[in-house]
C-alpha cells in the first residue's frame, strides 16, 4: 500500500500513467468500449480497473495526473450518437470532476472521432462502467517544479 494514492489505481495502471509523457493521452473507458482492439491497435497498453466506475476511474486519474494547460483542449468525452447536445449521466459526472479538481471542461467528439483518436493513447484504462458513454480522454500536463 502507498500513502495518498487512490487504491483502484492496481501497480500496472500506477506505473502506465507514471510513464506518460506530456502530450500523451489516456483513455478511461467503459466497460462496453472496444478497448482491447482499440489498444492493439494504437499500441497503447490495455490496463483493466473492472470494479470502478468511470467516474471513480476520473477522480483517481485526476489526482496523480496534471492536465495540460498549454492547449486549449486537454479532455474528450464522446457524443451520444444522433443527438450531439445529450449530456449522459456519466458525462454529466465527468464534468463536475474536471470542475472539482480546477481543469478545464471536456470537449465531446463524434462516436467515431473518438475511437480514432482514442488509437493514439498511451494508455487505455478499461473501468467497470456498465452505462453508456461512460468514455472520456485525458491529456497529459506537466508537473511544475517548486516555484516557477
Amino acid at each position: 500500500m502507498l500513502k495518498n494514492v487512490p487504491p483502484l489505481l492496481s501497480p500496472d495502471a500506477l506505473h502506465a500513467l507514471a510513464s506518460m509523457g506530456h502530450g500523451d493521452e489516456v483513455a478511461i473507458v467503459d466497460a462496453n468500449f472496444p478497448a482491447a482492439r482499440i489498444a492493439q491497435q494504437g499500441g497503447a497498453r490495455l490496463v483493466q480497473l473492472a470494479g470502478a466506475s468511470a467516474t471513480e476511474a476520473l477522480k483517481a486519474v485526476l489526482q496523480v495526473l496534471p492536465l495540460d494547460n498549454f492547449v486549449p483542449e486537454a479532455a474528450w468525452t464522446m457524443q451520444v450518437v444522433g443527438d450531439a447536445s445529450a449530456v449522459p449521466e456519466p458525462v454529466a459526472e465527468f464534468a463536475a470532476a474536471l470542475r472539482q479538481a480546477g481543469e478545464q471542461p471536456a470537449v465531446s467528439l463524434e462516436r467515431f472521432d473518438f475511437y480514432r483518436r482514442a488509437q493514439s493513447a498511451f494508455v487505455v484504462l478499461r473501468s467497470g462502467e456498465a452505462r453508456k458513454y461512460g468514455n472520456i480522454l485525458l491529456r497529459k500536463g506537466v508537473i511544475a517544479q517548486y516555484g516557477e
